[in-house]
């Protein structure tokens, strides 16, 4: 895992070295930049495969006609070197291979790569730029183009430091973050200054740009049984995972004692006898995971690493957030992962996660939810209205980590939005009514837009399908990928995702949502592959997740940086937001009359990003 960053068109090799500077932390081993005819590139290496000086990088191909700088990990490059035999390669990296293939097959070598990469690839011989980045959007890749000049990074803090950029609020996604506590793909906070589609590839050439995708999904439902489909993805799964356990360095898996964690853990005592496992824990027992890891290890017969946190050791990284995220993001469950990464590092270069199986096997609360929703639709209108409604909106706040009361209250703002919508209205901050009350600026562009692209772009009719690609699209990239890539690469640890392998991938997107889901139980498939492997309590135990008590926090620990944060001058100061209605959230959420969390945690992470970057 590295971090890249380069231009063609205005800029100077000092420009270029201030670019990767900015994000030298992703990669502190060894970092290069060139500079030649108009063009810079810049790489900033965290060394994992072949890690001697011959994979140094910006890297040239063997004709020195193509220069490549890349980040992220190629799994089947051993496999892909065959496919260019008479290549003069000069070393054992994937990134050679990638130049090979690049050489040898154009911009179709791209959906030939099974891994994850954000790369960059100037072809001095036509006068070329190629940006690219992997079907799921693993890593990150941002690009901006002012007159001729166009230029990249790995995250945003590169391009902020280019002689082209310019600071401007994109008012729109703006809107966007306040919705989904993040801004989705390809839009940035920024105006002008995009994020490359996941499976697409970018190309600059005679002053023209052009996206093109290499990749999209194919969900046309599967004809084999339930066994059949549960004995070829407990295959899928073992092949994933032992593909990930290929590093020149110290490798580990992140284990929090849930089915996806344990699964991946499974299988990598599979291939080898040595793995090592971490895991951090709360003091607080009602956010206290670590227990169910170190169950899971020990059945397991794992080299077990364990940290209990207390609620000073989460505090103290609040203040700090924005040195973490260049773009706001409203997760909570950062800092824990952020911790977890850190802690890690100490040990080992590379770990395993769990990302991605909630999304892939309709784990998350929302989908509990989606099944009472229809049987709530089927109750009068009336009777839900002017009974029920007025109970559940009269039912004490509570101000405990997702409280029967907020769960309800959630459900019930989301239920009458259009279906498709209701996913993300469950999981959103602001819905557009409160973001008339909040924002100074009206209008913006399509607030959901994002989300009917995707829908036509999943190109199916079913709607479970439909919402599941929206998941991969929205909340998985851009808000548990980011989060995870800026808390790990913030250490310079690499994250491996057995479980968003591309056949994996490919395989349970065939899947019927009965395979995924049967009633209350989620992830169904899974658990009963996992049910003679696991210990019966850990796979179907309930979800639980990085859960952190912000909303309690935010009556204590946490009211002195949200007043100082959302104070009226520092309001005022950004003159985005009416001071009055976000005072009027806090005193409901500090006097205990709502739960208002979400809304306040997002307009906090907003004025520290807004302080730290833009002002």
């Amino acid at each position: 895992m590295c971090g890249i960053a380069g231009f063609v068109g205005n800029g100077s090799e000092q420009d270029l070295n201030r670019m990767i500077q900015a994000v030298l932390y992703r990669g502190p081993d060894d970092d290069g930049v060139l500079v030649r005819d108009g063009v810079g590139l810049a790489h900033a290496r965290l060394a994992i495969i072949d890690v001697s000086p011959a994979g140094h990088q910006p890297m040239a191909s063997g004709t020195g006609d193509t220069v490549i700088v890349f980040n992220g990990e190629i799994y089947n490059f051993g496999e892909l070197k065959r496919l260019v035999p008479d290549y003069p390669f000069k070393s054992h990296s994937d990134t050679e291979v990638i130049l090979a293939l690049y050489e040898r097959f154009g911009e179709d070598c791209f959906e030939k790569f099974d891994g994850m990469f954000a790369l960059a690839i100037y072809d001095f011989k036509v006068k070329k730029l190629v940006l690219a980045r992997d079907r799921m959007g693993k890593k990150p890749l941002y690009w901006s183009r002012v007159a001729d000049t166009i230029f990249f990074g790995s995250e945003l803090r590169a391009l902020m430091t280019h002689p082209s950029f310019k600071k401007e609020i994109n008012q729109s996604a703006l809107r966007k973050y306040l919705f989904y506590e993040y801004v989705p793909t390809p839009h940035t906070i920024f105006k002008n200054v995009f994020k490359l589609e996941p499976a697409s590839y970018l190309t600059f050439q005679n002053g023209q740009t052009d996206i093109k995708t290499f990749w999209k999904p194919d969900f046309s439902p599967t004809e084999d049984s339930f066994a059949q489909a549960g004995s070829q993805l407990d295959s899928a799964l073992d092949r994933a995972v032992a593909k990930r356990l290929i590093a020149d360095v110290p490798l580990g898996i992140f284990l929090s004692g849930g089915v996806d964690s344990s699964a991946i853990t499974y299988y990598a005592k599979k291939h080898t006898k040595d793995v090592k496992t971490f895991s951090i824990g709360f003091e607080r027992q009602s956010f206290d995971e670590s227990s169910y890891a170190r169950q899971v290890a020990q059945f397991l017969g794992t080299d077990h690493h364990e940290m209990i946190l207390t609620a000073k050791d989460v505090l103290n990284v609040v203040p700090h957030l924005a040195e973490i995220i260049d773009e706001p993001l409203a997760d909570p469950s950062l800092i824990p992962t952020y911790l977890l990464s850190q802690f890690t590092r100490s040990h080992v270069t590379v770990a395993l996660g769990g990302d991605g199986g909630d999304e892939l096997f309709a784990g998350y609360p929302m989908f509990q939810a989606d099944y009472f929703a229809k049987i709530y639709e089927k109750i009068p209108r009336a009777i839900r209205k002017n009974i029920i409604e007025p109970l559940i909106r009269a039912l004490p706040v509570g101000h405990d980590n997702l409280s029967l009361d907020f769960k309800l209250k959630r459900f019930m703002n989301g239920f009458d939005v259009p279906a498709r919508y209701r996913h993300h209205t469950w999981l959103a901050s602001f819905n557009p009514h409160e973001q008339e009350l909040l924002l100074k600026e009206k209008g913006g562009g399509e607030l959901l837009e994002d989300l009917d692209r995707y829908i036509s772009e999943s190109g199916t009719k079913n709607t479970d399908r439909q919402r599941d690609y929206l998941y991969l699209r929205t909340y998985l990239m851009d808000d548990i990928l980011v989060k995870v890539d800026r808390a790990s690469m913030h250490k310079a640890l690499e994250v491996r995702a057995p479980l968003l392998d591309r056949d994996v991938v490919d395989l349970v997107d065939t899947f019927p949502t009965s395979f995924k889901q049967r009633g209350l139980t989620t992830k169904y498939i899974l658990k009963k592959i996992m049910a003679d492997k696991l210990p019966r309590h850990i796979v179907n135990r309930a979800k639980k997740g990085f859960g952190m008590p912000v909303a309690e926090w935010l009556c204590g620990e946490l009211k002195p940086l949200c007043n100082e944060l959302l104070a009226r001058d520092k309001v005022m100061e950004a003159g985005l937001f009416h001071w009055d209605y976000i005072d009027r959230l806090k005193q409901a959420h500090f006097n205990k009359k709502a739960n208002n969390y979400k809304q306040l945690w997002t307009l906090m992470v907003f004025q520290m990003w807004y302080q730290k970057w833009f002002l």
